[in-house]
C-alpha cells in the first residue's frame, strides 16, 4: 500500500480474491472457512498490513450482531391464515434476542429479492443467514455457505448439499399417522400432499406411501401447495376418483382444514364417514369442526434451533449438520 490509503476488508478481499464476508470471519478468529482459504487470506492482511477494527466495521455495516431470516415463498402465504411462518419467525427471534442479537427478517420470492439477500450477507452486512422454504433458494444457502457465511435452512435440503439444517422425521411421523388410521380400522385411505418441490412434503407423502405399501393398501394421491384453495380442489378430485374413501392423511393443517369443509359439504361426516389427520398442529386446529387430529411440529422450537445453530457458527463451534426435532400425534375427533 502507498500513501496514506488504509487497508479495507474490501481491498484484503480484492486481492484474495474472495468475499468481504470470507475475510470478515478469518480476521474475527471464526472456524467456519476452509484452511486454504484462510491461508489465502491472511496472506492479503500480511501483504496490505491490514489491522482489523471490528468497531469500524460495526460502523460500516450498521448491522453488528445481527442475522437474517429468509423466508423463500410469496408474502400471500406468508401473511395468509396458515400461522406456520409466524410461529417459527418467533421461535428465531426470542432466541436471538435473549442473546442480545438482531433479526434481519427478508421476504425474498423472487431471484433478484433473493440476489439481494446473497449480497447483503456477502458484503458482510449480517453474522449469518437463516433460509425457510428452501424451495427456489437452494442456490442462495449453497452459495453463502460456500463462501464461508454460516447457514442454516429449515427443512432437508434437496441432493446432497452440505448445508447444515433443522427439520423433523417427517418419513416417520407420516408413515405413524396413516398407520394409525389402518389400525382404526380404515382400508381406503387417500392424501393430500403438498407440493412435491418441498422437501418436506416430499417426505410426508413418501410416509403415506410407505404404510399403504406395508399395509398392502391402493393409494390415493392428490396433490396441492399447502393453501386452502388447493386443498379444496385436491379433496373433490379425490372424491371424484375414490368416492368409498374412508379416511384422509393431509400434509397441513391449513388444508386439513379445507378438506373437512368439502367433506361437509359433500355430505359426509367425520370422522364416521371419513377419519382427517392433519399435520402441523398449529392454533386453529383445536378449533376446527370437529377437532382435528394431527401431528405436532414444534414450529416454535425449529425456528429458536435455527437461532441456536447459525449463532453457534458464527461463534467458529462446529455443529451437526441435521438437527432432528420430535414430533407428538395429537389425538381429536376428526379421527
Amino acid at each position: 500500500m502507498t500513501g496514506h490509503m488504509r487497508p479495507t476488508l474490501e481491498t484484503v478481499a480484492d486481492l484474495a480474491g474472495v468475499s468481504r464476508a470470507t475475510v470478515s470471519r478469518v480476521v474475527n478468529g471464526s472456524t467456519s472457512v476452509s484452511p486454504d482459504l484462510r491461508d489465502t487470506v491472511l496472506r492479503a492482511v500480511r501483504t496490505l498490513g491490514y489491522v482489523p477494527n471490528r468497531a469500524a466495521r460495526g460502523l460500516v455495516t450498521q448491522c453488528m450482531d445481527a442475522y437474517a431470516l429468509v423466508l423463500a415463498e410469496s408474502a400471500e402465504r406468508i401473511f395468509s391464515e396458515d400461522p406456520f411462518f409466524s410461529t417459527l419467525v418467533s421461535g428465531a427471534a426470542h432466541e436471538l434476542a435473549a442473546a442480545g442479537k438482531e433479526l434481519v427478517l427478508h421476504l425474498a420470492s423472487s431471484q433478484q429479492s433473493l440476489d439481494r439477500v446473497r449480497d447483503a450477507a456477502l458484503s458482510g452486512h449480517v453474522d449469518g443467514v437463516m433460509v425457510v422454504s428452501m424451495c427456489g433458494a437452494e442456490e442462495l444457502a449453497g452459495t453463502l455457505a460456500a463462501q464461508g457465511v454460516p447457514v442454516v435452512v429449515n427443512g432437508r435440503p434437496l441432493g446432497l448439499s452440505p448445508v447444515p439444517y433443522v427439520d423433523v422425521a417427517n418419513v416417520d411421523a407420516a408413515r405413524s399417522a396413516v398407520r394409525r388410521l389402518v389400525d382404526s380400522g380404515r382400508r381406503r385411505i387417500a392424501t393430500i400432499a403438498g407440493p412435491q418441490t418441498v422437501p418436506g412434503a416430499i417426505d410426508r407423502l413418501t410416509g403415506y406411501r410407505a404404510e399403504m405399501r406395508h399395509s398392502r393398501l391402493p393409494p390415493a394421491v392428490a396433490v396441492g401447495d399447502f393453501t386452502y384453495s388447493s386443498a379444496s380442489s385436491a379433496m373433490r378430485r379425490l372424491l371424484t376418483d375414490h368416492p368409498r374413501l374412508d379416511a384422509v392423511f393431509v400434509a397441513s393443517d391449513l388444508m386439513a382444514h379445507a378438506a373437512m369443509q368439502v367433506l361437509r359439504l359433500s355430505g359426509r361426516q367425520v370422522p364416521s364417514d371419513v377419519a382427517v389427520i392433519g399435520f402441523d398442529d398449529t392454533e386453529p386446529a383445536r378449533y376446527a369442526e370437529p377437532p382435528l387430529t394431527t401431528v405436532r411440529l414444534p414450529v416454535h422450537e425449529i425456528g429458536s434451533t435455527m437461532a441456536r445453530q447459525v449463532m453457534r457458527m458464527a461463534r467458529g463451534e462446529r455443529i451437526e449438520r441435521s438437527v432432528l426435532l420430535s414430533t407428538e400425534f395429537v389425538v381429536r375427533e376428526s379421527a
